[in-house]
């Protein structure tokens, strides 16, 4: 499979927009708490500092978005910005060409640059010049850097590097123990962190963190280090191999369904040769039923013996006439002919897959005992022998035999319209309040459960702010808690940290309800 059919099949499977782990995805910015001081440190440095000034992390450590950050939120009418990559231009020529390019200079030497600086300068405009991959940077390029970064008496800009952590070292040596930068180390995202970028890439690919399990989740968090480029290889690597275990599974499940009807045949009479001959194999002599006789009192005139079933174990019948085993002396009742056994409602409710609602509603309908048990209460009138004078004989008679009644089968009655009514008002209800609030809004999902009954406990427990909805999950329905309606994802962070550490300790987060309102729609 070529690498471009690989990604159509990838977004097929999973009903994506896009690659939702691509590494430019446009309009997604993800800017966790912990880069929020770290911007506002670059502010106050450029500001108030002399010093080149390093932002350093691994590859994938979200140097490029801080960098983004920066410029976006500078004054436009204060800063003037100037972005250079030290890709395919390393040496001092190629970046000091960049650099003049983007101030509009003529000539590319520093002393025309540092000029152009200075009249940005009387303008009132800050000059902001932003290198990235500086770690490709030669040595004579990064002592240039170094130099306009110090400045002279027309002008000075601020210099900012953003390179991989071995940068230091080698500034360190062109320094020679002067204090001519300062250098801020970015730190990894936490497994919280982890779960919120992982949940807004796929809200924005249309789909949500559901489709991750808390399992997978982590082991993505501890196989990137939580840094964000390394996770959105590793996220993305773990739903391709998911994606093909799947469609290796249904491979193999369909093999046998695929096979020519002449096998399938071929295949059928083979088992049952088999079966065949298992059954035939030594059967011993003693396994063979003995008939039961059946023996009248002495005072009655003697009657042919006539072969009887064996009752059940457990049959009664009021009446009936006594049986006795060759070698017995306890008689033992004949069964009523049609006597079915009992049926247990339960059991066979749950193998229908009904809830324990659907299981009250068939209990009334059926009318039965508390126990739930379906009983066949028909008899077979009992047939009597007439005595006979001894004087008179008589020809052997066989005994009348009723014919066998089979036992009506027991069909689950349908659930009453009204709970039909009440559950289809109940959903529509829910459904409503979702659809009221605005798809740009967020909340809080709080948990999911596989019994309604468990989410409207959740629900009716902890406050009218809470509310649950239905959605598909692997294939079964998943009753999903949500808490609260908030204009903003900051907001709606917020209001966790008020939520009972009980409900905390699951790890609520924040999605729009755009989102949610998409799962409602595939389930209907």
């Amino acid at each position: 499979m070529t690498s471009l059919h690989a990604d159509e099949a990838f977004l097929d499977h999973y009903q994506f927009s896009h690659d939702p782990f691509a590494a430019r995805v446009p309009g997604f910015k993800f800017f966790p708490a912990q880069r929020k001081p770290v911007l506002g440190q670059l502010h106050h440095l450029a500001r108030y500092s002399q010093l080149l000034l390093l932002v350093c992390g691994p590859l994938g450590s979200g140097k490029t978005l801080l960098r983004q950050a920066l410029v976006a939120s500078t004054n436009k009418q204060a800063v003037h910005s100037v972005v250079v990559s030290a890709q395919g231009a390393a040496d001092t020529a190629g970046i000091l060409r960049q650099v003049a390019q983007g101030l509009q200079v003529q000539q590319s030497e520093p002393q025309a640059i540092l000029a152009q600086v200075g009249q940005l300068a009387l303008t009132g405009q800050d000059v902001y010049l932003l290198v990235d991959d500086a770690e490709q940077l030669s040595d004579a390029a990064l002592a240039s850097l170094l130099a306009l970064a110090a400045g002279n008496n027309e002008g000075r800009p601020h210099v900012f590097l953003f390179a991989e952590p071995e940068l230091i070292a080698r500034l360190e040596l062109l320094a020679d123990g002067e204090e001519c930068f300062h250098a801020i180390e970015l730190q990894p995202y936490s497994e919280d962190e982890t779960r919120e970028y992982l949940a807004q890439r796929l809200e924005g690919a249309g789909r949500a963190l559901e489709l991750l399990s808390d399992e997978q989740v982590a082991a993505i968090h501890e196989q990137s280090g939580g840094w964000p480029g390394t996770i959105n290889q590793v996220a993305r690597d773990t739903l391709i191999e998911a994606m093909l275990a799947q469609r290796g599974a249904a491979k193999r499940a369909g093999f046998a369904i695929n096979l020519p009807r002449k096998h399938l045949l071929a295949l059928a009479v083979v088992g049952l040769g088999v079966l065949a001959a298992w059954l035939m194999q030594g059967r011993p002599d003693d396994a063979a039923p003995v008939p039961a006789t059946t023996q009248l009192p002495l005072d009655r005139v003697e009657q042919p013996v006539v072969d009887a079933p064996v009752p059940a174990s457990g049959s009664t019948g009021a009446g009936a006439p006594a049986i006795e085993f060759a070698g017995g002396n306890q008689p033992v009742p004949l069964p009523l002919v049609g006597e079915s056994q009992p049926v247990m409602r339960e059991p066979l409710a749950r193998a229908a897959g009904l809830s324990g609602v659907e299981e009250a509603d068939v209990a009334d309908v059926a009318g039965s005992s508390a126990v739930g048990v379906l009983v066949d209460e028909r008899e077979t009138p009992i047939v009597s022998v007439a005595p006979v004078p001894p004087a008179v004989p008589v020809a052997p008679t066989p005994a009348p035999v009723a014919p066998a009644v089979q036992p009506a089968p027991v069909v689950a009655p349908a659930p009453k319209p009204e709970a039909v009514t009440t559950a289809s008002a109940k959903t529509a209800a829910v459904n409503d309040w979702y659809a009221a609030q605005a798809g740009s809004r967020y909340t809080l999902q709080i948990l999911g459960a596989r019994a309604e009954d468990s989410a409207q406990t959740f629900v009716r427990e902890h406050g009218a702010q809470y509310h649950y909805f239905k959605k598909q999950h692997q294939g079964q329905p998943l009753y999903v808690v949500t808490y609260g309606s908030f204009g903003t994802r900051e907001a709606a962070q917020a209001a966790l940290k008020s939520l009972p550490d009980k409900v905390q300790a699951g790890k609520p987060w924040p999605r729009t309800f755009a989102s949610i309102r998409h799962e409602i729609a595939q389930v209907r």
